[in-house]
């Protein structure tokens, strides 16, 4: 059989599976696979968007204004129906989640709030060009669609049109052309996509993946073309044949957009063989494709099963109402891209943005595809849909409708049970805090002797000399740590003290060429320690008026926003600082080394705002009459790793960050111009913001 005789849809398979193979078998990527990846998918966007803007002017401007009318209205209803089933078997997927234990995972994304989301400004443009040119799919759906219906009461538009319409032809051969080389470009993304692939980003997504790829696999090869096969002309394998090359290619890109041309081109094929007498059934696919892509139907539906799994993942509490915002709120943020509107979906569900994290992965992996597969699916579908209602062809066949009421309940009961049983044999344990506190250093380090408290004549101790001459002369640099302050120090699983200002430390020790001796202290310890010389600095403090009273602070090295520590199942009480502040039953507990007294008392006219010693005090049960803790986002995340049963909370309006500075002595002017030179140097050189990545935002990876 020579090459051209074996369908495009096949060549394209089995040029992605020899893909996946060379690259899952250690084979070098090369830089040039990498681009002809690049180029292949860069060639089929070249074609889309033109072909969405021309198909729509065209397919919209050629039809009366009854016959849009009835179009409308036929669309409308059928988009809901389809979309109501999907949503049926979206909601009945979480009852495959086991019965696991689960606390959401340590990310900086945590400290993040949500960008406000605009349905006007993204669907609606003020300037038509600028859509086009960044790609803004809801804007320029709708200008096109609304040059279509200028187009409408036009009576001599018989010229313009076929001038259009030539020009979408032209568009839909150039995307068929680059097709021809779909089986190059499909192997190339398949080596790329398997030699970058890291197995250790499926831990904890497993759960997610599977369950969508079960989801995908049902609606896209089952529900929907025996649905289509029961109530329309066209048959199960005619759906499928119809559908197949779009949907390889959109696995294979992980992009519906790019598809768009091929899908238009096949259902209009489909359709003819049906209802070529019917006027304007050939225009059908040319309005509703691409009016499908800008809508929350299709794959981006999927992104509402990734809130349920996160919701289940973090152990965040869900109410019925959480449900019904879900659909009502939800649907409307996914006009846009999933990946804009996710952060606003986890709200909703009052989900911790650490999981944002999780939903990019997964995307990037391979639910990403699944999702392009389903929209393809979807957008096959719908046309034929269309197209027999405007027909008035639609039939029941009833040995169909038996055949299929029997195979798809009992298909859909068993995959989600084989799947509740399947994770249930796994055995997970959370690892979240183990890799927390399991990290040594990232970078050199010196010789360091630890101290448990002050010694008995530190107070008195005079600092007749400065701080600089006084730590040659010693040979070390005498720091001063507080207890319970997560990430900046804490002892890791080998007993030894690290943490982002102990090692910010050990590399002041290095350049000062000394060693160095770390003291454990209490806060109200610090001021006179300081004073003494005993101390030569200690760990970072909140830059605010009390702390600066009492100490000079070096010039800033790191923020901490300000966030509330709250139990999984309040969260919703605390996203918003007016809410807060109203409330006159609230308990705050804000430990000493952020308690400004005055903002305090200024702010907190309603509830109660406490003192505690220590954040450790407010997980015991003793304190369990405090509603909430106020602390810094960065502290907060790494104490839910400890008690992951509580989640961090960034309420709106987000407030500004507070710097932390290092307390010095007051009267050492020369230690004070030595450290705004050193952090500014350090600050320049990336080291604190590598430290910062390391010890804070929860990257592990070392540096070489």
């Amino acid at each position: 059989m020579k090459l051209s005789q074996i369908p495009l849809s096949t060549r394209i398979l089995i040029a992605m599976a020899i893909g996946l193979i060379v690259g899952s078998v250690n084979a070098p990527l090369y830089s040039m696979v990498s681009h002809l990846a690049d180029a292949f998918v860069m060639l089929l966007q070249m074609t889309a968007l033109p072909y969405i803007s021309l198909s729509l002017i065209v397919g919209i401007g050629g039809l009366s204004a009854s016959k849009a009318k009835l179009a409308l209205k036929s669309t409308l209803v059928l988009i809901i129906l389809l979309m109501t089933l999907m949503l049926c078997f979206i909601l009945m997927a979480p009852l495959s989640f086991p019965n696991w234990q689960t606390a959401e995972f340590y990310s900086a994304n945590t400290i993040k709030v949500s960008q406000e989301f605009n349905l006007v400004e993204l669907f609606i443009p003020s300037n038509p060009f600028n859509a086009f040119a960044n790609a803004i799919i809801p804007s320029v759906v709708f200008f096109s669609v609304f040059i279509g219906i200028g187009l409408m009461p036009i009576k001599n538009k018989r010229q313009s049109l076929a001038v259009l319409n030539n020009l979408k032809q032209s568009v839909s051969n150039i995307s068929s052309l680059v097709m021809r080389f779909a089986p190059v470009g499909i192997f190339c993304i398949g080596w790329r996509a398997a030699s970058t692939l890291d197995a250790s980003q499926l831990d904890g997504l497993m759960i997610y993946v599977a369950s969508s790829l079960v989801l995908v696999l049902l609606l896209s090869f089952v529900v929907f073309p025996a649905l289509l096969a029961t109530i329309t002309p066209f048959g199960y394998r005619a759906i499928l044949k119809a559908s197949r090359e779009a949907m390889i290619t959109a696995f294979a890109t992980g992009s519906f957009f790019v598809v768009i041309p091929i899908i238009v081109e096949k259902t209009k094929q489909l359709i003819a063989t049906q209802y070529a007498h019917i006027d304007n059934a050939d225009k059908v696919s040319e309005v509703i494709v691409p009016i499908s892509y800008s809508l929350p139907v299709g794959g981006k539906l999927l992104s509402l099963l990734f809130v349920l799994f996160a919701a289940w993942f973090s152990g965040a509490y869900i109410s019925f109402e959480d449900y019904v915002k879900l659909i009502v709120i939800g649907i409307p943020q996914l006009f846009g891209t999933s990946t804009l509107a996710m952060q606003n979906l986890l709200e909703l569900f009052n989900v911790s943005h650490s999981m944002f994290d999780f939903f990019i992965v997964s995307e990037n992996l391979v639910v990403g595809r699944l999702s392009a597969l389903l929209s393809v699916t979807f957008a096959s579908c719908l046309p034929l849909l269309v197209a027999t209602s405007m027909a008035k062809a639609f039939s029941l066949k009833k040995k169909a409708l038996i055949k299929y009421l029997l195979i798809i309940p009992a298909l859909s009961v068993f995959a989600f049970m084989a799947l509740k049983f399947g994770f249930s044999a796994i055995s997970y344990q959370y690892q979240g805090y183990t890799k927390f506190i399991e990290r040594d250093f990232l970078m050199d380090e010196v010789k360091s002797h630890y101290l448990d408290q002050a010694a008995q004549s530190s107070e008195t101790t005079q600092p007749f000399v400065g701080v600089l001459t006084r730590i040659k002369q010693r040979g070390f640099i005498r720091v001063g740590y507080f207890r319970d302050d997560l990430p900046y120090s804490f002892h890791n699983n080998d007993g030894k003290l690290v943490g982002f200002d102990i090692e910010i430390m050990n590399q002041l020790a290095i350049d000062l060429n000394v060693d160095i001796e770390f003291v454990r202290i209490f806060r109200h310890q610090a001021k006179s320690l300081l004073a003494s010389g005993y101390l030569d600095i200690t760990t970072g403090v909140p830059v605010i008026p009390d702390n600066m009273a009492q100490f000079t602070l070096t010039m800033p090295y790191s923020t901490q926003s300000i966030a509330i520590v709250v139990k999984d199942k309040r969260r919703a009480e605390f996203t918003q600082w007016d809410n807060i502040l109203q409330r006159d039953d609230l308990i705050l507990g804000i430990p000493e080394s952020f308690y400004y007294k005055k903002a305090i008392a200024k702010t907190f006219t309603h509830g109660k705002a406490w003192e505690i010693s220590t954040p450790r005090l407010f997980f015991k049960a003793e304190y369990a009459h405090i509603d909430a803790m106020v602390f810094g986002a960065a502290a907060s995340s790494a104490w839910t790793l400890l008690n992951p049963s509580y989640t961090v909370v960034v309420p709106k309006p987000e407030l500004a960050p507070l710097y932390m500075a290092f307390p010095i002595n007051k009267n050492d002017h020369a230690f004070e111009l030595f450290m705004r030179n050193w952090l500014t140097m350090k600050q320049q050189s990336k080291t604190i913001d590598e430290l910062f990545d390391y010890w804070i935002k929860g990257n592990t990876q070392r540096i070489n």
